[in-house]
């Protein structure tokens, strides 16, 4: 049985050379090609190495690359910066000789994050390393919905943005952008450990239900996903365009804090103090009865 870790550096690698056309890489096109992109034997050459030692690479037979043959082929692929680090990752992992031994304990909630969160005057969410929504704050709940009215193991950032037809009209036109970039946070907690059963169970039930899933998820990008813009379109209150950024959480590898702000004095922030009253005289009423 091949390597897990071996399997995902080899699709890697044929999601990366499919991309790539022979022009890209000063080759001539030659005539009728069978294959997208360039075919084994080009890259292997592009990458000084044999084709028989690239195809046994790409089919996630048990192979140890050095760090030159490493550069080589990220070389040919013309990763950027970010993408070179999630191929050595993958490369690094597959070295061993079985899976590593890894933390699979629960994503569970700091207490001091517990605390912070109601206190911040702004969005702010709580992801565990699979996109898994731990805990979000009431401007949160007023601006993405609240997690709690679905069921706890529903409560994900993927799912929601492949499953809920809300996600998709308020996230529209930017929504396959946004599904990019949780894509990319995803890859990146697979690289460090592909077996996990929350992560083949996500990865597998959206491959099944989703053709946009299937088709974002074989691309194999990588994505810092560190900050961002996105404009949510809302009936009641209209566009509001916020930034996001991710902040790690210290000691809990995995979990990053969501937050979204809007620029201060905008016409934004105006909305999202009006869409942020309605949501708690809701609240406000639903208590009362």
């Amino acid at each position: 049985m091949n390597h897990p870790y071996a399997r995902e550096f080899g699709d890697f690698l044929r999601a990366r050379r499919s991309r790539l056309r022979p022009q890209d890489v000063g080759l001539e096109p030659g005539g009728r090609r069978k294959v997208t992109g360039l075919r084994r034997e080009e890259l292997a050459l592009l990458a000084g190495l044999s084709t028989d030692y690239y195809q046994r690479m790409e089919q996630g037979r048990e192979v140890r690359p050095s760090d030159d043959i490493l550069d080589a082929l990220a070389g040919a692929l013309g990763l950027d910066d970010e993408e070179r680090r999630h191929f050595f990752t993958l490369a690094y992992a597959a070295r061993r000789p079985a899976p590593a031994r890894v933390d699979r304990e629960p994503d569970s909630l700091p207490d001091s994050v517990r605390r912070l969160l109601p206190a911040m005057d702004t969005p702010a969410i709580v992801l565990g390393r699979h996109l898994d929504v731990l805990a979000s704050n009431p401007m949160a709940e007023a601006l993405l919905g609240d997690p709690t009215a679905y069921p706890p193991d529903r409560r994900n950032m993927l799912l929601l943005m492949f499953d809920d037809t809300q996600a998709r009209e308020w996230a529209c036109p930017d929504w396959e952008e946004q599904a990019l970039q949780y894509i990319g946070m995803m890859r990146a907690a697979i690289a460090n450990d592909p077996t996990h059963p929350r992560a083949t169970a996500l990865v597998g039930e959206l491959s099944i239900r989703s053709a946009d899933f299937q088709r974002l998820w074989a691309l194999h990008d990588v994505r810092a996903a560190t900050s961002g813009t996105r404009t949510f379109r809302i009936p009641e209150v209209g566009a509001i365009t916020m930034h996001w950024d991710t902040y790690p959480l210290p000691g809990n590898p995995g979990q990053t804090m969501l937050v979204f702000t809007a620029e201060p004095g905008s016409a934004d922030a105006d909305r999202l103090r009006l869409l942020a009253s309605l949501h708690a005289s809701r609240a406000a009423n639903v208590r009362r009865v």
